[in-house]
């Protein structure tokens, strides 16, 4: 494979989350409890769209920091084993860590560890490259990856984030969100009656984008493309009979690489975003049914079957 082949480019994003079942998202009385074995797995959000990606056909490189420690060591056979293709600079404070309480319905709460130092920058040099030959860019909203905005706009390429549970307020993620042309995010903290609506607005209005996508959980999720005049609601649906929700680590993660997948087989600029979100529900559905992060990821036949039974009228 040559640097002129890759469908996408995920850039940051890898972890190792520690996973920890649990009855419910609160502390019991006392000051221990008998849980579940506690395991470790590779993770966190641009893991889990380049190895969806990867899973789908797509033509992927993942680029990132890495610890050279016990859990830097762990991913890079996690990657021999799939094959993906992935180059890493040494993160001088080592692997970004997460711990993650997840309850019997598969909710989870993050304890993160981002561990980078603030001031650490992904080198333009390190992703050029790897850009050359991209047809498109899929950021990860780490700290060290927010000044690479003005390479990727000179180069072209057309760029999708996930800003994950915004408020639509934190600084961090506002430049993500304003320099991106396909903005993910989950609508957990804009529970507010015209909350979501007002964030996606202000996405469109401020920035590049030219949708929002807004994952809610068992609600399915919303869009706003750019010219919409109100924000439209896609129930969630059940694609995958018989497959129980176990654990929603990734889930996001998983719709982003479906959503991804259909839109890069639409030619021009006139997709049908419809079509590309039932995908990603289908795959974000798929990834709830196996525990841990980021342990089971769609193909694309069991993709398109998900879509032509989610599809068909009952």
């Amino acid at each position: 494979m040559t640097d002129r082949d890759y469908d996408v480019l995920v850039i940051g994003g890898v972890g190792v989350d520690t996973i920890v079942r649990v009855d419910e998202l609160t502390a019991p009385v006392g000051d221990s409890v008998h849980v579940p074995p506690i395991r470790d797995y590779v993770a966190h959000t641009g893991n889990g769209v380049a190895l969806g990606s990867h899973h789908l056909g797509l033509r992927t490189k993942f680029v990132d920091f890495l610890g050279e420690d016990e859990q830097g060591a762990f991913v890079l056979r996690s990657y021999a084993e799939h094959g993906l293709d992935f180059s890493w600079l040494p993160a001088p404070q080592g692997t970004p860590r997460s711990v993650n309480l997840v309850d019997r319905a598969g909710r989870r709460f993050s304890y993160y560890d981002g561990r980078h130092p603030a001031e650490l920058r992904m080198p333009e040099s390190f992703v050029a490259p790897h850009l050359a030959g991209s047809r498109h860019v899929h950021l990860s909203i780490s700290n060290h990856n927010r000044d690479l905005f003005p390479l990727l706009r000179d180069a072209g390429r057309t760029v999708s984030t996930d800003l994950h549970a915004w408020d639509g307020r934190r600084p961090h993620q506002v430049a993500f969100a304003r320099h991106s042309d396909l903005v993910f995010m989950s609508a957990a903290e804009l529970t507010e009656d015209g909350a979501l609506a007002a964030v996606m607005r202000t996405i469109l209005d401020q920035g590049r984008a030219r949708l929002v996508v807004a994952t809610d959980g068992a609600d399915g999720c919303h869009v706003l493309e750019r010219g919409d005049r109100s924000v439209r609601h896609h129930p969630a649906t059940d694609p995958l009979p018989g497959r129980a929700i176990v654990d929603s680590n990734g889930a996001g993660d998983a719709f982003v690489t479906g959503f991804l997948h259909t839109w890069s087989r639409q030619p021009g600029r006139e997709r049908d975003v419809d079509a590309c979100v039932l995908a990603g529900q289908v795959a974000g559905a798929y990834a709830c049914g196996t525990p841990g992060t980021h342990t089971s990821f769609i193909d694309a036949p069991t993709l398109a079957a998900g879509v032509r039974r989610a599809g068909t009228p009952s």
